[in-house]
């Protein structure tokens, strides 16, 4: 037995097959992409499928795209890191009680979502809004089928966790019928978020996945029959009995390309430096905030600037400030014991890793799965056909140093206070 799982990232696609232990039993097909056309990016994922049709599929959560009768898109793919709908989302929370939203789906009125989106849709394109046969995610705009998963549907924004099926209040309030949106099926499709941990074989309450790909999140996925959303984090169904919890950075691994883009000349080790060397306080918001705040109008910021002030001074900094706010999400999770590193963000750069370790002040193990994300939709899949895969390998353990901590203590009280004043 093997399955064929496909990944359909943020900025790229990939499909492998696994044997029936969740090991690789074949290459990894990828091509990359830098689009938001749905047509352009399921080309893309035709072309590595080569014919074959997936057995499971993990796909980027969140993303809207409006659809006629025929199934072509009206809109471009609405994702995450589209921040036009920050208006609406305020519009929403002016009308509705955002923490009782909240406590029912889990979710947030942010432009992330769907609930902003839509609205958004309906007060700038409101002939597309009107005539749009259904709203879908780009997963199932690729399907061409108005069917979705249970798990794909919570990270709508939209989905009442006890009641599992879409929210009778946010649709009055957004005026759109429960027949233009995909019904919540039995199909082998999964949220990035969900696939990434159990790839990664972070699938209990005490054990989290810290994730930088193009963003960057840290989340747990656990067993959970009454799912209870708490402040500032998020809360997804996975399945029927798992939920995904924790928070979400919009600036991870495309903080690292402006980074390389704009410092193009700042060599040398980030880890060896200590947080006192730079005088600087970095706030990574530079695609907003989610959380722990979930302030769309959240902006990056620099404090601390002098004439002395180098290059590797902002990659430090900036590094450091991403780990900051990770420590700030590590907080609202008591129950947290391990935490592993996964996402090419980190796995590609020990250094980061390193200053996670401190930042969080609590070792960091690293992930020895490359794709966790393409391995989790296997792994899903295989669990859901009764096999027993094998566990997720590490590849080794980074250890916060203790020479350091107090070092990395006053730097994040001095981000939290820089945050506390501008947000």
């Amino acid at each position: 037995m093997s399955v064929l799982a496909l990944d359909v990232g943020s900025s790229s696609v990939r499909a492998q097959r696994f044997d029936k232990r969740g090991e690789p039993a074949g290459e990894v097909r990828q091509e990359e992409y830098e689009a938001d056309d749905p047509n352009e990016v399921a080309a893309a994922v035709h072309r590595v499928l080569s014919d074959e049709e997936p057995d499971a599929t993990s796909c980027f959560a969140h993303s809207l795209v409006a659809v006629d009768e025929d199934w072509n898109a009206l809109t471009p793919i609405l994702g995450w890191r589209d921040t036009r709908s920050a208006g609406a989302a305020e519009w929403l929370a002016r009308r509705l009680d955002a923490d009782a939203v909240h406590a029912r789906t889990g979710a947030f009125l942010h432009p992330s979502f769907w609930p902003a989106k839509l609205a958004w849709l309906a007060q700038t394109e409101p002939e597309i809004f009107r005539t749009a046969a259904r709203f879908v995610s780009f997963a199932d705009c690729i399907r061409g089928e108005p069917r979705t998963s249970l798990g794909m549907a919570s990270t709508s924004g939209l989905l009442d966790l006890t009641t599992l099926a879409w929210d009778e209040e946010l649709l009055a309030t957004l005026g759109v019928d429960r027949d233009r949106l995909p019904e919540i099926d039995d199909v082998q499709l999964w949220p990035d978020a969900a696939c990434s941990n159990a790839g990664a074989g972070c699938t209990t309450r005490d054990r989290a996945a810290l994730m930088v790909g193009t963003s960057g999140a840290l989340r747990v996925l656990y067993e959970s029959e009454q799912p209870q959303p708490r402040p500032g984090l998020f809360l997804y169904l996975a399945d029927e009995h798992r939920v995904v919890e924790g928070g979400a950075l919009s600036d991870g691994g495309n903080l690292y390309d402006w980074l390389e883009r704009t410092l193009a000349d700042a060599p040398g080790s980030l880890a060896e430096r200590d947080p006192r060397d730079h005088g600087l306080v970095f706030l990574p918001f530079l695609g907003g905030e989610r959380s722990t705040g979930w302030n769309p109008n959240a902006r990056g910021t620099i404090h601390g600037l002098t004439f002395e002030t180098t290059p590797l001074d902002l990659r430090q900094a900036a590094y450091e400030g991403v780990a900051f706010r990770f420590a700030a999400i590590a907080d609202l999770l008591p129950e947290l014991q391990e935490v592993v590193a996964t996402g090419g963000g980190l796995l590609h750069d020990r250094d980061w890793v390193q200053i996670m370790a401190d930042a969080l002040a609590r070792p960091i193990a690293v992930s020895g799965v490359p794709e966790a994300s393409l391995r989790g939709a296997a792994v899903l899949a295989l669990e859901r056909r009764g096999q027993e895969v094998g566990k997720a390998p590490i590849a080794g353990v980074v250890e916060p140093r203790a020479d350091r901590a107090e070092a990395y203590r006053a730097a994040r009280e001095a981000q939290q206070k820089l945050y506390e004043a501008l947000t």
